[in-house]
Formats: C-alpha cells, structure tokens, sequence
C-alpha cells in the first residue's frame, strides 16, 4: 500500500472446514509476492493480469494499494484498487480455488474496504461480469448496488461488466 499500514500484520480467523479455524493474515503485497500472484491470477481469472502488469501497479500507479491474505506463509487470495481522491475503484479480488466457499473472499473483502476506509475513501467501486452472480452477492454484503453496465466490457467473451457502488465511510 505505498508505505501505508492501512493492512499489515492484521489477522483473523476464518472458518475452513465445519468446525475447524485457521488464522489468515493480511499486509501490504510486495515485489517477492509477484510469482504466487500470477499462480492466484491464473485460477481466477480468464485473462489473468501479467507479472509485468503488477510490477507496474506496485511502482508506478501512485493510486494503487494492494493487500495479500496469508496462511502459514502461503498468499492464499489477494485485493487491490485505486484510490483517488475519496473514491476507491476496486481492480482485483481473488481467492485461490481450493480455498473458495469458505468466507475468505468475505474477509479479503472486508479487509480491503477497511483498508480503503482507513485511506480516506468514502465510496467505492467495481465492475463485476453479468454472470459472476457469486460476486455480485458478496459485494452486496458490503452495500455495493449495480448503478449501471459497461457494455462489452470483458475482451475473452465481449460480456457486459455490472457496475457496482457503495458508500462505504460509516461501515464497520
């Protein structure tokens, strides 16, 4: 997060199997985290972002901040967004597969909102595909409503983003 300590060192518990905890940390990503972001990119995403593409947001996007989720050392999901201003334009929220269904994402999420809130953000933002249903209701857990759509918006398959806001300066 550009020297900000708006995420590091913070840990929580999430629950994986019924029963079961394990504790997660989250901090700022940094340069070394790159390879184990692009293996998190690679089972998430159609078009997964380049290692050159995150070099690029660490140090040289002035607005981008973004946080890894840790467990026993290992980057198991990380978030990012740009910060502009009192508005935080959400890039990227990604879990790795076998750790999906089990609140992460929930706690990534809420991580970063706080990070944001932290920062001096009072809205947020993202784009989320039509069909990403999962998505859309977790963000909805955190108030974000669709406002619009962004026709085309994703190259693999020309599928159309909902776009998704929420003020998020009086959240817990």
């Amino acid at each position: 997060m550009s020297g900000q300590d708006a995420s590091r060192g913070n840990a929580s518990k999430a629950v994986l199997h019924q029963g079961e905890e394990a504790t997660v940390t989250f901090r700022e990503m940094k340069l070394e985290d790159i390879p184990q972001i692009i293996e998190v990119e690679h089972e998430s995403f159609t078009v997964p972002w380049t290692a050159d593409a995150f070099r690029n947001e660490l140090l040289h996007n002035q607005y981008a901040h973004y946080i890894v989720m840790e467990q026993d050392d290992r980057i198991i999901g990380y978030a990012g967004m740009w910060l502009i201003f009192d508005e935080a334009h959400i890039t990227n929220v990604a879990v790795r597969e076998k750790y999906r269904g089990k609140k992460l994402g929930y706690r990534l999420l809420k991580e970063l909102v706080r990070a944001a809130r932290t920062l001096g953000a009072d809205k947020m933002t993202l784009e989320v595909r039509v069909s990403n249903l999962v998505a859309q209701n977790l963000y909805a857990k955190f108030g974000f409503r669709p406002v619009g759509v962004r026709k085309g918006y994703y190259s693999d398959n020309h599928e159309d983003a909902l776009i998704m806001w929420a003020n998020v300066r009086d959240q817990e």
